[in-house]
């Protein structure tokens, strides 16, 4: 897969991922105002546990990855946090 290739498909895992905390958590927002980069928990989109659990949900059954309680302490920490974990998830799948 050429570099452009990954760029092009890292950039649409973190669009779903946008659009995934969009409409699970029904924010009143569009999912381009979400930056890859932009705290999800806490500070910036301010998410609580609760709607952490509901993004793990989602990924499960629309990523098929599964996120523990031990993974959620570091991987709602940003939109790529999150996306960096899917991704390796699906590499140590393919293994």
């Amino acid at each position: 897969m050429s570099m452009k290739e990954k760029i092009a498909k890292r950039a649409q895992l973190c669009q779903s991922i946008r659009e995934i905390i969009v409409d699970r958590l029904m924010l009143d927002i569009s999912a381009d105002y979400i930056s890859n980069d932009q705290p999800l928990v806490g500070r910036g989109l301010e998410l609580d546990s609760i709607d952490s659990l509901e993004i793990s949900v989602a990924v499960n059954m629309e990523m098929d990855v599964t996120i523990t309680d031990e993974d959620s302490t570091t991987i709602f920490s940003s939109v790529n946090h999150l996306a960096d974990f899917i991704e390796r998830a699906r590499e140590q799948e393919e293994e």
